[in-house]
């Protein structure tokens, strides 16, 4: 498939048919966190889907936040259903590789988390982040409680004024709903617990999200 259709979305009717149960089993514990990666999650524990480039790192930089219960690899945002890594990498599949986060705001604050996703990645450069080119590495939150949906436009909206302020760009993130979250292969999730050199490319602006 020619590069360049990987720096577009797919036209509806063009996305790859996937399939109807996953193509693969995921591990029942967090490699590091020794907790579930999949729900039901404890009470007062609430999820939100973080798109940062790559995630391997980007999942990373979340399970060390204190607070968070859990974090998974998957895929969201497109329109094939349970991809494979390989399908996502075509750009035929529309999603992103997103970092599911379970965290309990009583002990870290939506906004905290936040912090984290903004200040570690570009957010401006649309389908890709550095050399990691593809609709797959575009900036995305997706919320799951009207508290984060306001914290996250109004953490989106301070980021801006700041990077633009700085001739930094306009933000691209994906601002929306909480779609279908597809698991990803096992061998992703926790990556660079388990390959310690393994590739980590985060790009950030330098710019700090300041406060609400």
């Amino acid at each position: 498939m020619p590069l360049f259709a990987k720096n577009r979305l797919p036209d509806p009717g063009s996305t790859l048919p996937g399939r109807p149960e996953p193509g693969f089993g995921v591990p029942t514990a967090h490699a590091v966190l020794k907790t579930p990666i999949e729900g039901p999650w404890p009470d007062g524990v609430v999820t939100i889907g973080l798109g940062m480039g790559c995630f391997w790192g980007a999942e990373k930089r979340l399970w060390r936040l204190d607070g968070v219960y859990s974090t998974a690899a998957g895929y969201q945002g497109g329109a094939t259903p349970n991809p494979t890594y390989q399908e996502v990498c075509t750009g035929r599949t529309g999603h992103t590789e997103s970092v599911l986060v379970a965290y309990d705001p009583a002990v870290v604050s939506t906004y905290d988390v936040l912090k984290v996703f903004w200040e570690n990645h570009d957010p401006t450069q649309g389908y890709r982040q550095g050399n990691d080119i593809g609709t797959q590495y575009r900036s995305a939150i997706y919320w799951t409680t009207e508290e984060q949906q306001d914290v996250v436009l109004a953490t989106a909206a301070a980021y801006g004024v700041e990077l633009r302020a700085r001739n930094i760009g306009d933000i691209t993130t994906e601002l929306a709903p909480w779609p279908t979250f597809y698991y990803a292969e096992d061998y992703h999730q926790q990556y660079l617990y388990k390959n310690p050199h393994g590739y980590d490319c985060h790009a950030n602006t330098g710019i700090g999200l300041p406060p609400l």
